[in-house]
């Protein structure tokens, strides 16, 4: 079975909670994070720009995705200079499209050409895929993290591992781009996206620590698991 130290994807830790975010930057495995607006709300942020500065000034050399918040591409435009001069290790998260399903890429081909780093996210069709190779064929300034929402895609029954897998190849070419496994789901997924060469995948706070339990003995997590059942069973004293 498989050991996470030989795994060959990046992991990167997908949250807003800046504490456990600190926890996990002193970690080896952990290589970068991102965060989300939703991500942002739920961790109770008010302040973006103080809370992205408290973040890079402990966190600098390792990969950090911050992403824009207006629904105009002439604001986000705006808005992307400003969060990619908060710090050199910033991407900036550009929506494949905005609320109303005009595409972006455009403006990614435009800050790509000014070295501006860039993670396109919410990511779910070939034909998305496809556009950003045609529009970026000739950029080979700036780098490009292109997130597959793969989680999503998966609760809609459709595997994922299909259009990450074409994008892996059709962008192998292009050193300054990656593919990122994205809105994972379970651990399982990070074997899956090492599989096939995915260069990154997110992994939510919420079950970072479960990626200890990979190359777990079978055999004794079964045993643990029914010690944890009576254990549990003695202790609330039931009877039949």
């Amino acid at each position: 079975m498989i050991k996470q130290k030989k795994l060959n994807i990046e992991i990167y830790c997908d949250g807003a909670d800046l504490s456990t975010m600190l926890k996990y930057n002193s970690q080896d495995n952990v290589k970068g994070f991102t965060t989300n607006p939703t991500l942002l709300k739920n961790s109770g942020v008010k302040d973006f720009k103080n809370f992205a500065k408290k973040v890079l000034t402990k966190i600098n050399s390792k990969p950090v995705s911050l992403e824009v918040f207006s629904d105009s591409l002439d604001e986000m435009a705006t808005q992307a200079e400003k969060i990619s001069a908060l710090g050199k290790n910033v991407y900036v998260k550009i929506p494949i499209t905005n609320s109303k399903g005009k595409t972006t890429i455009p403006l990614i081909k435009k800050l790509l050409k000014k070295n501006i780093m860039v993670n396109v996210t919410a990511v779910f069709t070939m034909k998305q895929i496809l556009l950003l190779k045609k529009y970026l064929a000739n950029i080979s300034s700036g780098k490009l993290i292109i997130s597959i929402f793969a989680g999503r895609i998966a609760d809609t029954g459709v595997d994922p591992s299909n259009i990450i897998a074409k994008s892996v190849k059709l962008f192998k070419k292009r050193k300054n781009i990656k593919i990122l496994w994205a809105s994972t789901r379970e651990v399982l997924n990070v074997i899956q996206a090492n599989a096939i060469g995915c260069h990154i995948i997110t992994v939510p706070i919420s079950f970072l620590s479960k990626l200890n339990l990979i190359g777990k003995n079978l055999n004794n997590y079964s045993l643990e698991t029914v010690k944890d059942f009576y254990l549990d069973a003695k202790k609330s004293n039931f009877k039949i």
